[in-house]
């Protein structure tokens, strides 16, 4: 068992070029409303760290925060609905392309699908892009607790089938219950632990 990662704010930004050096960073994407900020507060068992809301579009920038040896992980906005000027969106899509084109110390990218609706097509779109930009990632699927018992196996089964994986590469967690958040605290780790 892994205890939470020690992690804390260091900044935002717009642009790859103004974030901090690092050995090694993870990145968490997703759909707006998919809980990456819950997640990272999960994570570092802190409520208050990442900022979480009910409104989708909250994460406007790229959040940076430092883990105990140096390597960061990093907070994207979310794509698809969000609650703001669809100029202010456009710009979400070219500074997240951005930074995971061209941000050198990213040698992983977790990507957070809702567990409980499957992958919506921009979550395709989004995994078709990484494998064609040849980008590292994993699946997350998000909000295990919300799926029936009797319907998680058929549910883990048809996600990965919509992200053409198989269903062990698919990293289920929960915050609500904490279900998995250890297994995935520790490939953060091992990701940025050089």
């Amino acid at each position: 068992m892994t205890g939470p990662l020690q992690i804390k704010f260091v900044k935002s930004a717009t642009d790859v070029r103004d974030l901090p050096d690092s050995p090694a960073e993870v990145a968490f994407v997703g759909r707006s409303n998919v809980g990456k900020s819950s997640l990272i507060n999960a994570l570092a068992n802190q409520r208050q760290l990442a900022r979480v809301s009910n409104t989708p579009g909250r994460t406007q920038l790229i959040n940076v925060f430092t883990a105990p040896k140096g390597g960061t992980l990093v907070d994207l906005p979310g794509y698809g609905y969000a609650a703001v000027p669809g100029r202010v969106k456009q710009g979400w899509q070219q500074m997240i392309e951005g930074y995971l084109l061209d941000r050198e110390p990213l040698v992983m990218v977790f990507v957070l699908v809702d567990g409980e609706i499957g992958p919506t097509k921009l979550d395709v779109q989004m995994l078709d892009w990484l494998r064609e930009n040849e980008i590292p990632h994993t699946v997350v699927a998000t909000k295990g607790d919300k799926v029936k018992s009797s319907k998680r196996q058929t549910r883990k089964k048809e996600l990965a089938a919509g992200c053409e994986l198989e269903p062990g590469d698919v990293v289920w967690v929960s915050t609500h219950n904490g279900a998995n958040i250890d297994t995935l605290r520790s490939l953060v780790l091992a990701h940025l632990t050089p």
